[in-house]
Parts: C-alpha cells; sequence; structure tokens
C-alpha cells in the first residue's frame, strides 16, 4: 500500500478554512483520485495546520491518481480554501 500524505505548514497569517478543506476539496480529491475516502486532520499542536491522507494499492495506481485528467481541478481548488503551499509525502505502509 502507498500512502498520499498532503501537510500544509503553520504559516503565519496565511488563511485555512478547515470546513471548505472537509466538506468540498477532500471529496473532489477523493474523486479525482478514485479513492473511496480520506483521512483528515486539524492540527491540534505542531508544524501541520491540516493535513490529509489517501491510501492507494500501488505507486502505479498512485501515478495514475495524478495523471489524471481531474487532478488540474484538485490543484486549482487549492486557492478556495487556503494560500498555504502544500508539502506532499508518499509513503509505502509497511504496517
Amino acid at each position: 500500500m502507498i500512502r498520499l500524505s498532503v501537510f500544509y505548514p503553520q504559516t503565519e497569517g496565511a488563511k485555512f478554512d478547515h470546513d471548505y478543506y472537509r466538506n468540498n476539496h477532500i471529496p473532489l480529491a477523493a474523486k479525482a483520485f478514485g479513492v473511496a475516502t480520506a483521512e483528515i486532520d486539524r492540527g491540534v499542536d505542531g508544524p501541520y495546520i491540516a493535513a490529509a491522507h489517501f491510501q492507494f494499492a500501488d505507486q502505479d495506481a498512485l501515478n495514475k491518481a495524478m495523471g489524471s485528467n481531474d487532478t488540474a481541478a484538485v490543484m486549482a481548488d487549492v486557492a478556495n480554501y487556503t494560500d498555504i503551499t502544500p508539502v506532499l509525502q508518499i509513503s509505502e505502509i509497511v504496517s
């Protein structure tokens, strides 16, 4: 299994609309990526204000999702909820 995590660093003066992220952006991303669900984190203490995690069967499935025509709409939607540049992490789930 492969996990794509998208982290949003705490940034002084930045905006982040958690409601829009949860209710609009994540469903848009899940549909575009072809995944059934995503985990959403709301930062309480630490370097990130929010994060989302998407699971894929393997690297090929992730590559296919990232190459989807619908992924451009996901990227364009970021401006609707934040001005923070996200940090991506791709991980192999080992347990």
